[in-house]
C-alpha cells in the first residue's frame, strides 16, 4: 500500500528573500468560509463576537489580528482564518471548510508594495490601502485575496493549484524591484 505524505501548497518553494522583501508561507490552523443565511447578519455578527472575539467584516475589510482573522471574501461571504469555526455559527450561516483550498503567503518588506504593483490593478499604497484592508482582485492572471496585515506586510491567497505560479511570479517581481533599487 502506498503511503501518502501531506505537503503544504508551497512545500519546497519558500521561504525566499530577495533584497528587502521576503516571501514566506502562512499555514493557518483552519480556514472556513462563512455565508450568512438571509436575515441572519446581525445574529451571525453577535455569534462571531461571542465565539471568536471579532465580528463579520465590512466590504474590503478584515477583523481580528495575527493568527485569528475574519476576512471579507466577496458579496455576503467572509473567511474565518485561524481557529476552527464554532459549531454554533452554523445556526446563522453556511460554513464550508477551505483548509486545503488555498495557498497562503506573506509578502513583507519595504518593497512589498512595489512587488505587488507589478501585478495588481489596485492601488495598494499605505495611504489608500490601510492595515486591515482587503481586496479580491487579479494578481497577474490569478484571482487572489490580498490583505494588509502590517505596515509593509501583505497576506496573499490564491487557489492551491496556483501556488507554484504565485511563487514564481512574485520571485521574478522581487528580483526586478531589487534590481531597480
Amino acid at each position: 500500500m502506498v503511503e501518502l505524505i501531506a505537503l503544504t501548497p508551497c512545500d519546497g518553494l519558500l521561504p525566499l528573500t530577495i533584497g528587502s522583501v521576503s516571501l514566506t508561507e502562512d499555514l493557518p490552523d483552519a480556514m472556513t468560509s462563512i455565508a450568512p443565511y438571509a436575515g441572519q447578519d446581525a445574529a451571525l455578527n453577535a455569534a462571531l463576537e461571542a465565539a471568536h472575539g471579532m465580528g463579520f467584516p465590512a466590504v474590503n475589510r478584515s477583523t481580528g489580528k495575527a493568527g485569528t482573522r475574519v476576512i471579507w471574501f466577496g458579496q455576503g461571504m467572509a473567511l474565518l482564518q485561524g481557529p476552527v469555526a464554532a459549531a454554533g455559527l452554523a445556526e446563522f450561516a453556511a460554513l464550508t471548510d477551505q483548509g486545503d483550498a488555498w495557498a497562503v503567503v506573506r509578502l513583507e518588506g519595504s518593497g512589498a508594495e512595489d512587488v505587488l504593483a507589478r501585478f495588481v490593478p489596485v492601488d495598494l499604497r499605505r495611504q489608500n490601502f490601510e492595515l486591515g484592508h482587503t481586496v479580491r482582485t487579479e494578481l497577474a492572471h490569478m484571482m487572489a485575496s490580498i490583505t494588509r496585515i502590517g505596515p509593509d506586510m501583505f497576506q496573499v491567497m490564491v487557489f492551491r493549484s496556483m501556488a507554484r505560479t504565485l511563487v514564481h511570479d512574485l520571485k521574478t517581481a522581487m528580483a526586478g524591484v531589487t534590481a531597480r533599487g
